[in-house]
């Protein structure tokens, strides 16, 4: 089994698109790869520092909100109308962030890299919490994945687990080391959720060779760090924990705590050999298969230790193996990209959902995404999402999936195409002869769009 241009573009993209070619090759995959990020400069997102200064505002005006209450009288409404005021423009920018993102995906031909973004997005967790974070998990991935997405995987590591966005939403702020003047005079204590997630999830694996008391010093390593006031990390040596620490046996830190020691501990964790493999089987189970070929994850493992944790050299292998291009497609496109393979395979243009109202948005986008099981950035913890086929085809699931395959496309502002063009176009060649009977038999173009969309073919990849 070798390369095989319908597969490259379903299982490693979004699918085809009208206009854009699919893959020629592996290699032509790895150099778009390799090349500028031109999706990002197209659709622009803003990282966190960007946006701090929105966070601020809100910051004060709950502070401001608390301080009318407490005094009463008319000052109470209008400070809450300011705060509320803030908040729905926050809630504007996280749409036309989504947006954005859609775009990226519906109408790139560096299909691969998107994906890989998904998937290492996937992969660091992060869920806004609060007030004044609860709209801007978008930054992260523009400042943690995109830009280390074809670099090392220790540099995407780093930069995830000093985020302020994952520091949030990991309790990391109110974090102190053991030993730290705050934690002795109880006025903070140890946090290990940091820690925990680092070592479970982001590295070793559930399985890895980690123990409580490893989870515990490497949370005392942590303790310190904090937000500065341009929105970057800070770390202060009071909140730390005097060293050292051992973590999987070997000794981290000194009596002054330092970044620079939690950094040398990062670099370590990830090359243990438990990482590798821990990131060789996800990265083969999302793409590939839910029970991925042994071999197929020795490869990946083995890419990995050798290239010192190079994801350039970890796509090669993945993309070079034959088990990438078997031609059973097993796995289940997730909410997201069932939506986005859509828009990308109906051609809708970018300007067309640019321009959508809210409501509309709403309509076509966050409410279904929700049905379908995958409200938008809001996953059930930190592991992320399910990645296991069976967890997406429910009966209510498909109901929802079948429902917008239906109905979105006619809400679009856009011409539908012809059911006997769209049928080759979305479906590559892949049609049953049931579907491309049931298609081309259709009375409309949304009944013959709709039966495309919702066919077994099109759900897989």
């Amino acid at each position: 089994m070798s390369f095989d241009p319908n597969i490259a573009q379903t299982r490693f993209g979004y699918g085809p698109r009208l206009g854009l070619d699919a893959p020629k090759s592996v290699s032509q995959m790895l150099d778009m790869l390799a090349g500028p990020d031109t999706q990002a400069e197209r659709f622009p997102i803003p990282g966190f520092v960007d946006i701090y200064d929105h966070l601020k505002e809100v910051k004060q005006l709950t502070i401001a909100v608390r301080k009318a209450r407490n005094k009463g009288g008319p000052a109470v409404e209008k400070t809450i109308a300011a705060r509320k005021k803030k908040y729905a423009q926050m809630n504007r920018k996280r749409e036309a962030w989504f947006i954005s993102t859609l775009n990226r995906c519906t109408t790139t031909e560096d299909a691969f890299r998107e994906r890989l973004v998904r998937f290492w997005t996937d992969h660091f967790t992060v869920i806004g919490k609060g007030p004044q974070f609860r709209s801007v998990a978008s930054t992260f991935s523009e400042d943690v994945v995109r830009p280390h997405v074809n670099g090392r995987f220790v540099d995407m590591l780093k930069a995830s687990s000093t985020h302020p966005v994952m520091l949030h939403f990991l309790d990391q702020f109110a974090s102190a080391g053991e030993g730290s003047k705050l934690a002795m005079q109880g006025k903070r204590s140890l946090n290990e959720n940091l820690a925990r997630e680092i070592l479970e999830l982001h590295t070793l694996g559930v399985d890895g060779a980690y123990t409580q008391k490893d989870v515990r010093s490497f949370a005392n390593l942590l303790a310190g760090f904090a937000l500065g006031e341009d929105g970057r990390y800070r770390f202060h040596p009071r909140k730390g924990n005097p060293g050292p620490e051992v973590v999987l046996g070997k000794r981290y830190g000194r009596k002054k705590p330092r970044v620079d020691d939690v950094f040398e501990a990062l670099e370590d964790i990830a090359r243990h050999p438990d990482t590798a493999r821990y990131i060789a089987t996800k990265l083969a189970t999302h793409f590939v298969s839910d029970i991925p070929d042994p071999d197929l994850v020795r490869a990946l493992s083995g890419s990995f230790i050798e290239s010192d944790g190079d994801l350039m050299a970890l796509y090669e292998v993945l993309l070079n193996h034959p088990a990438a291009w078997a031609p059973e497609r097993n796995k289940v496109k997730q909410p997201f990209d069932f939506v986005a393979s859509s828009v990308r395979a109906l051609g809708v243009p970018e300007g067309t959902l640019t321009a959508m109202k809210r409501k509309q948005r709403n309509l076509v986008f966050f409410g279904p995404l929700k049905l379908m099981g995958q409200q938008w950035e809001t996953p059930n913890g930190p592991d992320g999402w399910p990645e296991d086929s069976a967890h997406w085809i429910t009966p209510q699931g498909l109901a929802a999936r079948i429902q917008w395959a239906v109905s979105a496309p006619s809400a679009l502002d856009f011409k539908l195409p012809d059911p006997r063009d769209f049928v080759e176009t979305a479906l590559a060649g892949q049609a049953s002869d049931a579907t491309d009977f049931a298609a081309r038999a259709a009375e409309t173009r949304w009944e013959g769009i709709g039966i495309i969309l919702s066919s077994p073919e099109f759900q897989r990849r």
